[in-house]
């Protein structure tokens, strides 16, 4: 009997030591985490949405004129998340203007969020053909490329985006992505190459260092925070480096971390950055390789 009551003891003992160790390595890990408050909705762009759809069913405007409103009222409606309002307003933009340019652009972006590859390229495509110099086109359709599994193609679009401003972080990195897809080695010879563009005093160039293997994600991690001046502008880095962290872990073949990492940098509510748009993406294709059993790439 009393053999039997010191085995419980210790039992007791053993048990409750391993719950501190765990709600230690709880705590440990929550505290570790760098979450920002989500943005929630200007005001303002709730103001700007009435005016202008009060003037849409009152004014007495051209086609133009309504065209020019209706693509204004979608990239607002694109900013705050609805996009299916937003495409439905680029629709109509065109069908009244079918030279506007930058709605061409927009339902690119869109198609592409979709997996709708096909309608992305035609639209980017008509984009540039009524204005060749659109930067911003060429790196939409590289991206497009890019997630439709065109990396060849894609490559052409982002390295021509990359020439029109070297010292641009963000298109280092997306050309990057791209190249790494093709030639993984290559990749990483050229983006430890052309970082000497990037000013060091820029957030970005730690992406670019983080990319390169010359800091490791913990202290990516730990100096996220650095030079940040508003909850704006916190969640904005946030969005940003969430992104790039679950395209790392996923090329280093870390799916669970990717995936979490996508949805964190959902969480933060930045819908205008590429890097929210194309995190939702990046979980959906996860979700459909799983389904069919392909593996992630």
């Amino acid at each position: 009997m009393k053999l039997l009551y010191s085995f419980l003891l210790v039992a007791m003992y053993l048990l409750m030591q391993g719950c501190a160790s765990t709600n230690q390595n709880t705590d440990s890990v929550i505290n570790q985490l760098v979450i920002a408050e989500p943005l929630v909705v200007n005001y303002k762009r709730e103001v700007a949405l009435a005016r202008l759809t009060d003037v849409l069913h009152r004014a007495e405007v051209t086609d133009e004129q309504r065209a020019q409103l209706y693509y204004d009222r979608g990239v607002i409606y694109d900013s705050v998340g609805l996009r299916s309002l937003a495409r439905l307003d680029f629709n109509r933009a065109l069908r009244l203007k079918p030279d506007l340019v930058d709605a061409y652009n927009f339902l690119g972006i869109h198609y592409t969020q979709l997996q709708e590859f096909d309608q992305a390229y035609e639209a980017f495509d008509s984009a540039l053909e009524l204005a060749p110099e659109h930067e911003y086109a060429y790196l939409n359709r590289g991206i497009a490329l890019y997630y439709g599994e065109r990396a060849h193609l894609a490559l052409e679009d982002l390295q021509l985006f990359y020439q029109k401003q070297k010292d641009d972080p963000y298109r280092l990195l997306w050309l990057y992505l791209v190249e790494q897809e093709v030639d993984s080695q290559a990749a990483l010879i050229h983006l430890k190459q052309h970082a000497a563009d990037i000013n060091e005093n820029v957030w970005a160039k730690q992406i670019i260092r983080l990319y390169g293997g010359e800091i490791t994600q913990q202290a990516f991690i730990r100096d996220i925070t650095n030079n940040v001046n508003s909850n704006k502008e916190f969640s904005e880095r946030l969005c940003e480096a969430y992104f790039y962290l679950g395209k790392l872990n996923a090329m280093q073949g870390d799916k669970r971390a990717a995936a979490n990492f996508y949805k964190l940098a959902l969480s933060t509510n930045v819908y205008e950055f590429v890097e929210h748009r194309y995190a939702r993406l990046e979980l959906d294709i996860m979700r459909r390789n799983v389904v069919n059993g392909i593996p992630s790439q």
